[in-house]
């Protein structure tokens, strides 16, 4: 019996031993897929917080560059304090290119005739980034589904390449002087954050910002082309200059949706109201009745159309008072030739 006990514990603990290599193998082998990249290329003194050396008195350039796939959710209804805010959304691809001389890169890591290589995502910590933002964003956020949507290219003329599917909620403020026929210019501050522009220069790339050419919104037209700006801003809560990049959409409202709303019934109320100089003199009570039906009709849909614009502070003559203060009148002058023939007659 002893020796039946023996041989079974005998056998118990050579399990154990393989299981326990078993399982240090694998960790072994996780490691080396997980952190072989990085012992390549990062060389054993490198600091990620220091940006890559350059030329004496000269940043590091970083190329910038925006595909822009969808703007949607667009909202005219928010308002901060005294100001209506256009809100909107912009899902696009970001490009971020700058050169990282401190790599040591091997030939090994690429494959036959390629110039560059695709890494894992974790490996975007392991280097200095550059670090721009959306300055008047309310949200800005990279995309996710099981994971962030990065990925980082190195080439081997030591260029890094960081792209990133993202989206983020942008506003600016509104004009209502030539509402229907407005066109809002919305601007975009992409900013370095922590560098100054003595450390970090943002650079537009040669393809800038582009438009999905599939990209349509319900009731605005999207100016092209776009216009993009390099600049230095100072910020005098981080007290410095910083680079800059902007760029402007331009948003011009599409006016068929008020033409067949608004102008084109109210201009037919104005000229039923034309048929009441053809009525008889004595026709005054159909003559009253006409142009005072005419007159409620205006008014009602003049008072819905200023409904749909956000009050402002200060008095707007955009195209829907100018034409309000044009057909209210010609009724008026109908009222008043009215009232004339009805005292001619008595």
């Amino acid at each position: 019996m002893l020796g039946k006990y023996n041989t079974k514990a005998f056998i118990s603990l050579g399990l154990t031993f393989i299981l326990m290599w078993i399982s240090e193998a694998t960790d072994t082998h996780m490691n080396y897929n997980y952190t072989t990249k990085p012992r390549v290329v990062l060389p054993p003194n490198y600091v990620k917080e220091m940006r890559p050396p350059s030329k004496k008195g000269s940043p590091v350039i970083v190329d910038f560059s925006i595909f822009v796939v969808d703007i949607n959710s667009i909202n005219v209804e928010d308002m901060d304090f005294s100001h209506y805010i256009f809100i909107y959304r912009v899902d696009m691809f970001i490009h971020q290119r700058w050169m990282e001389s401190r790599l040591e890169i091997s030939d090994d890591i690429f494959e036959e005739g390629d110039d560059y290589v695709t890494l894992l995502p974790e490996f975007f910590d392991n280097l200095w980034q550059p670090d721009p933002y959306f300055l008047n964003s309310k949200i800005a956020e990279i995309a996710t589904l099981t994971h962030k949507f990065t990925s980082v290219t190195l080439y081997k003329n030591k260029t890094v390449r960081y792209a990133a599917r993202m989206h983020a909620i942008i506003a600016c403020q509104m004009e209502f002087q030539l509402y229907p026929m407005d066109i809002q210019v919305c601007p975009i501050y992409i900013e370095s954050f922590s560098s100054n522009n003595q450390k970090v220069k943002l650079r537009w790339s040669d393809s800038g910002v582009t438009l999905n050419p599939e990209l349509k919104l319900l009731q605005y037209n999207l100016g092209q082309p776009l216009e993009l700006e390099e600049s230095d801003g100072y910020m005098p809560e981080k007290v410095g200059n910083f680079s800059r990049l902007t760029v402007y959409f331009r948003f011009e409202r599409q006016i068929g949706h008020h033409l067949i709303q608004t102008f084109a019934p109210s201009s037919l109320v104005v000229m039923l109201s034309w048929f009441s100089f053809w009525l008889g003199l004595d026709a005054i009570p159909g003559r009253v009745t006409l142009l005072v039906t005419c007159m409620l009709t205006l008014v009602t849909m003049f008072t819905g159309l200023r409904a749909d614009i956000p009050p402002v502070a200060r008095l707007t003559f955009g195209w829907p008072d100018a034409w309000c203060r044009c057909s209210l009148p010609s009724l008026n002058l109908s009222l008043s030739k009215c009232w004339m023939s009805s005292t001619s007659t008595r």
